[in-house]
C-alpha cells in the first residue's frame, strides 16, 4: 500500500516534460479555408440585399460577422504558423497583403457592401498565389 502511495506521489511530483509539435507545413495549411469563409461572407451580403425580411437580414448579418471573424482566424494562423522569414524575404509584399486582408475581414463585419467582400476575396487570392509558390 505504501509503495502504491509513493508511486502515486512520484507521478504527480515529477517534472512535466513538454515537447512542441512541428508546424506540419506539409499540407495542413491552406488559404482555401479563409477563401471559403470569405465566400460565405459575400453570399450572406448578397442574400441580405435580396430580401425585405427583417429576421432573415438579421440572421444574414450575424452569420456574415461570424464568418468574417473566421476569415481573420484562418489568415492569422497561416501568417503566424506557416509563413517563415525566408518566405517574407522572397515575397516582401506578404506583410502588406496579410495586413490588408485582415483589415478587410474586419471591415466586412461593419458593412453589407458586396464590393468589400470582393476586395477581401481579391486580397486572399494574392496570399493564395504566394502560398502555392512557396509550397512548390
Amino acid at each position: 500500500m505504501l509503495n502504491t502511495a509513493l508511486r502515486f506521489l512520484d507521478y504527480f511530483s515529477a517534472p512535466a516534460s513538454v515537447s512542441a509539435h512541428c508546424d506540419l507545413p506539409c499540407g495542413v495549411y491552406d488559404p482555401a479555408q479563409a477563401r471559403i469563409e470569405a465566400e460565405s461572407v459575400k453570399g450572406c451580403m448578397e442574400k441580405y440585399a435580396g430580401t425585405d425580411d427583417h429576421d432573415f437580414k438579421a440572421r444574414a448579418v450575424a452569420i456574415k460577422e461570424e464568418r468574417a471573424e473566421m476569415v481573420k482566424h484562418h489568415l492569422w494562423v497561416l501568417w503566424t504558423d506557416y509563413f517563415k522569414p525566408p518566405h517574407l524575404e522572397a515575397h516582401p509584399e506578404l506583410h502588406t497583403l496579410f495586413w490588408e486582408a485582415t483589415k478587410l475581414a474586419g471591415e466586412v463585419k461593419k458593412t453589407t457592401d458586396v464590393a468589400k467582400a470582393d476586395e477581401l476575396l481579391s486580397a486572399i487570392a494574392g496570399i493564395d498565389e504566394i502560398f502555392w509558390a512557396t509550397k512548390n
